[in-house]
């Protein structure tokens, strides 16, 4: 008989949590100069060159370069490259190409972690609604992540969503996580499954949450790089993600820079602090 292994989740204090928060700003903010940097003609290094600038220059180091040996402060994925992608000098963004861009940042030892997916001039009016449906998603699974709830609520949340817009290819085997200390830790969150399971989530835990959203088939495989995780049919893909806490008060989104607000208000969902 073999067990199961037991989760360890990493549980932070009110002023932890802050520290987290100076991290989870600067990615946001990183992501945010990225948004607005993307144009045709640049290559995917250039915006790693203006991440790794800007998060130094902030008091931040890097969180994915060096990992396991990625070269990148960024990973930027084009179209049908789902995650992982690595920023090369001739990976030329092109008008009409889809980019998730994913961020991370430690601050005084504590991590960060966010991604955005952006058009690159003129979208399909598909790929513009499967942007959407994947970002409503996110919300709608943070949303879910309030104390005394169970951590698969968030996942079937997640799910329940982007089911009831199309038949869209939700990414088995990637998946959100734990953070804090270390950007990846217990336990992982799938982006699909049924809700009441899992630990009861507390005060004090923080996760990383990150939907991967196919127009096609959720089978994927990876490139010989290692890294650049891509759809099997080559159909285009799209990626969220935002890092949070959870609180009394309800989910404090680290890495959003009105911490959710504006979106929890939409969903009708607002924290009570909001």
């Amino acid at each position: 008989m073999f067990k199961r292994r037991r989760l360890t989740i990493q549980m932070k204090t009110a002023e932890q949590i802050e520290s987290m928060r100076a991290a989870g700003l600067l990615v946001g903010r990183t992501l945010e100069l990225l948004r607005e940097s993307v144009k045709p003609g640049m290559s995917t290094l250039d915006l790693d060159t203006i991440a790794e600038r800007h998060i130094r220059d902030n008091g931040g180091v890097p969180s994915f370069k060096g990992y396991h040996g990625f070269t990148g402060t960024i990973c930027a994925s084009v179209n049908e490259e789902i995650v992982h992608g690595i920023p090369r000098a001739d990976k030329i963004l092109r008008d009409g190409d889809v980019l998730s861009i994913d961020c991370g940042a430690i601050v005084e030892g504590w991590h960060g972690d966010a991604a955005v997916t952006v058009p690159v001039g003129e979208i399909t009016d598909e790929e513009r609604r499967l942007l959407e449906v994947t970002e409503e998603s996110l919300w709608h699974g943070l949303a879910a992540g309030r104390a005394g709830a169970r951590l698969t609520d968030i996942s079937h949340a997640i799910e329940s969503h982007i089911r009831a817009q199309g038949p869209y290819g939700i990414v088995e085997g990637y998946g959100g996580h734990g953070i804090g200390t270390e950007m990846h830790m217990d336990p992982l969150i799938p982006n699909h499954g049924a809700p009441g399971h899992g630990p009861v989530l507390e005060p004090g835990m923080c996760f990383a949450v990150e939907p991967m959203v196919n127009l096609g088939t959720k089978e994927t495989a990876e490139l010989d790089d290692g890294w650049t995780v891509v759809t099997t049919d080559g159909r285009t893909s799209a990626h969220f993600e935002h890092s949070f806490a959870v609180t009394p008060d309800g989910p404090r989104v680290l890495t959003a820079l009105d911490e959710g607000r504006e979106w929890f208000a939409k969903l009708g969902s607002a924290p009570q602090n909001g």
